[in-house]
This record gives structure tokens, C-alpha cells and sequence, in this order.
């Protein structure tokens, strides 16, 4: 019996009714937050919104008094997930005893509320994890992506300070010139002023065209490559948490979880052979 309240919070937070409940009042929160920045609204109905403030906040403290009942004897279980304790550190901000001064204070920690969409969504929670990640490969690729605009910026300076010195006329000029033409916004007129002052025009041309190749379409892709390569992992990771989670219920492995299992097992296999195959050739040579 003494188990019966935990059992019961269990299957209470983790009802799909309650999940969309709490996704609901997720986004009532965020839609809250911003009418609250209209003076007009808030003069006519402000008592009403910070009732209605007051009574999501509540929701949320329940929620997660619920959900730290399901954890039973040790509800210190509940912070093993780094999103459990992502939500509680949101709802304590909004808690704290800010005085009006902070006013701006506040109202940024209830926008705050908002990113427990993240939590709420597993998707969310793969792409954020994919970014995660993607974080130390990322560093690799920044760091070439900046070689690049240093040698171009160097380059600009010498070839375009004279005679644009508004874009060029300085390295940090050159840099910011240079992150506005990887966008792809206004890269023509900035070529046509060099076009236009310089006796080859090729060489502008030349300039501009393999930046924008070489940054843009060579760089930024690489970058997405590896976002998704973390994506793939993030998710992999997710679904071998959730296989470990229901086994750990004491629930039994489905034949899809199986397959799943022995086709990694599969992928690792492979990749190890494609690495020893490349070993023994390298020695051969």
C-alpha cells in the first residue's frame, strides 16, 4: 500500500491526457506572456492575465510534484534526466520573490516557461540534443570557417580598401562585409563597386564568386552535415534510453527492438571492418 501514491502519480504524469494537458498549458503560458506586453491589454485586463499568470504557475508546481511522486522513495531519480532538472530550474526562477523594480526580470523568467516545450516534445528534445552533440565537431568546422574570413578579409583590405573603403577600409570592416555577402544579401552591388573602379574586372569577380563558394555553399553544408550526423546519434541514444526504460519496468523486448539492436550491431560491425580493411592497405603500401 505504501506504494499506491507513487504508482498512482506515475500513471497520472505519464497518461497521454495529461501529457497534452501539460503541452497546452505550455502554450497558453507563452500566448500569456505576450499579451502582457501590450500596455492597452494589460490596463483593461491585467488582474485577469495575472490570475491567470498565478494559476499556471501552479499547474506547474503540481506537475512536477507529481511527477516527483512517481519516483516513490527516491525522488531523487527524478533529477538523473537533465530535462527534469531543466524544468524544475524554470519553475523555481518563475518562484522567486522578484520585487517591481524587476518587473523585466520576471517577465523573462516566465517567457522562459516557454522552452519547457522542449521537455514536452521528444522531437524537440532530439533536435536539441543533435545540437548538443554536434557542439565539439562544430568547433572544428567554426574554426575553418574562420581561416577563411580572415584570409578573404586579408585579401579585401589589400585589393578593395582604397577604393571601398566604406565595406573594406579595415579588417573589421572587411569581416562584417564578408558575413553579410555569406548570407547572400546585397553581394551584387557590393561586386559592382569593384567591378566598376577596377581596370580587370575579373578580379573582383574572381574574389566575390569564390568566397560565396567556398563559404557558403561548401562551408554552411558541411556544418549541416554535421548537425544531422548528431541528430542520428541523438535519436539512437533516445530510442536506447526508452528500450532501457521499459526493460528496467520490467517490460519485454519487442521483436522490432530486436531488430533494431542486432541492425547496430550490424552497422558497428562494418564500420570496424571498413577501418581495419583501410589499416591493412595502408601497411601494404
Amino acid at each position: 500500500m505504501s506504494n499506491s501514491p507513487s504508482q498512482f502519480a506515475r500513471r497520472v504524469s505519464e497518461a497521454p491526457f495529461f501529457q497534452r494537458f501539460i503541452l497546452a498549458v505550455i502554450l497558453f503560458a507563452g500566448v500569456l506572456v505576450g499579451v502582457e506586453t501590450d500596455p492597452a491589454v494589460m490596463e483593461r485586463a491585467g488582474t485577469l492575465l495575472h490570475a491567470l499568470d498565478r494559476v499556471v504557475l501552479a499547474i506547474f508546481v503540481a506537475e512536477l510534484v507529481l511527477r516527483l511522486l512517481a519516483e516513490g522513495s527516491r525522488p531523487w531519480r527524478f533529477f538523473r534526466d537533465p530535462w527534469n532538472g531543466f524544468d524544475f530550474v524554470i519553475v523555481a526562477i518563475c518562484l522567486l520573490p522578484f520585487h517591481t523594480e524587476f518587473a523585466a526580470v520576471l517577465r523573462l523568467a516566465r517567457v522562459l516557461r516557454v522552452l519547457r516545450l522542449v521537455t514536452a516534445v521528444p522531437r524537440l528534445q532530439i533536435l536539441v540534443g543533435a545540437l548538443l552533440k554536434s557542439v565539439p565537431s562544430m568547433r572544428y568546422v567554426a574554426l575553418l570557417l574562420s581561416l577563411h574570413f580572415y584570409v578573404y578579409a586579408v585579401v579585401g583590405v589589400t585589393f578593395f580598401g582604397q577604393t571601398d573603403p566604406d565595406h573594406f577600409g579595415s579588417l573589421g570592416r572587411a569581416g562584417l562585409t564578408l558575413f553579410q555577402i555569406v548570407t547572400l544579401e546585397g553581394w551584387v552591388d557590393i561586386m559592382e563597386v569593384q567591378t566598376a573602379a577596377f581596370a580587370q574586372p575579373w578580379i573582383p569577380v574572381a574574389y566575390f564568386v569564390s568566397f560565396i563558394l567556398f563559404g557558403t555553399m561548401i562551408m554552411l553544408n558541411l556544418l549541416i552535415g554535421v548537425i544531422v550526423n548528431g541528430m542520428d546519434e541523438a535519436r539512437e541514444e533516445t530510442e536506447d534510453s526508452a528500450r532501457a526504460s521499459h526493460l528496467a519496468k520490467g517490460g519485454e523486448a519487442s521483436l522490432d527492438d530486436e531488430l533494431v539492436a542486432l541492425q547496430r550491431q550490424i552497422e558497428s560491425l562494418g564500420k570496424s571492418l571498413g577501418s581495419l580493411q583501410r589499416r591493412v592497405r595502408e601497411r601494404g603500401r
